[in-house]
């Protein structure tokens, strides 16, 4: 969609392994709080599915920033804030009615305005934010765990539950899901919003 060709790219994730052979070319660097990128050095780069677990999420797309060569491009792909919304709620319900109590079990996600605030905080110019949300199906709530487990989204709050939790709260929250977010065919719908965030160095010219 964007009609420049891109000869230095570089990407920052958390699973540097899938794309070195996709883009043998790029430097692939992880998503730690200090960026191994050079400044000045990079005509594009890529923050992909690793921005939501950042401590100083401007400070990432600053760093992606002082990269980039002037009108080089950002592109960010994350996890919105309405990702997992429905598990939210079922373990909320649950959980209060099981314990109650309630403790923080999915992670906070940022919501598209505020990402679009951030680039500019962070210098970018002609910043653009989008969002698609994808809609998964699951046969029950283990089974949504389970993948997300694999996915490494778990969460990783500090004020998360420490003890186990009870079987209960779980059997309470597949109940809860079963009743307000089930598909036609009584499979568990979960909803994982994908925003894009482009941004460019700027340029005197």
């Amino acid at each position: 969609m964007i009609n420049k060709t891109f000869t230095v790219p570089a990407i920052v994730t958390g699973h540097p392994g899938k794309w070195l052979d996709l883009l043998p070319n790029a430097r692939v660097v992880p998503d730690t709080d200090t960026l191994d990128l050079f400044p000045d050095a990079h005509d594009l780069v890529m923050h992909v599915m690793a921005l939501h677990w950042a401590l100083d999420p401007v400070g990432q797309l600053i760093q992606c920033r002082r990269a980039l060569v002037p009108d080089g491009l950002l592109l960010v792909v994350l996890f919105g804030g309405q990702t997992l919304n429905e598990l939210r709620v079922a373990l909320s319900l649950a959980e209060t009615e099981v314990t109650g109590g309630l403790s923080p079990r999915v992670a906070p996600m940022p919501g598209i305005r505020d990402l679009g605030g951030m680039m500019q905080r962070a210098g970018l110019a002609l910043p653009v934010a989008d969002s698609e949300t994808l809609t998964v199906e699951y046969r029950d709530i283990w089974h949504l765990m389970r993948d997300l487990r694999c996915m490494g989204e778990t969460s990783a709050m500090k004020e998360r539950l420490r003890s186990p939790t009870r079987r209960a709260v779980f059997d309470r929250a597949q109940t809860h899901y079963a009743n307000h977010f089930a598909g036609p065919k009584g499979r568990l719908c979960a909803s994982f919003e994908l925003i894009t965030l482009t941004g460019w160095c700027p340029d005197a010219s």
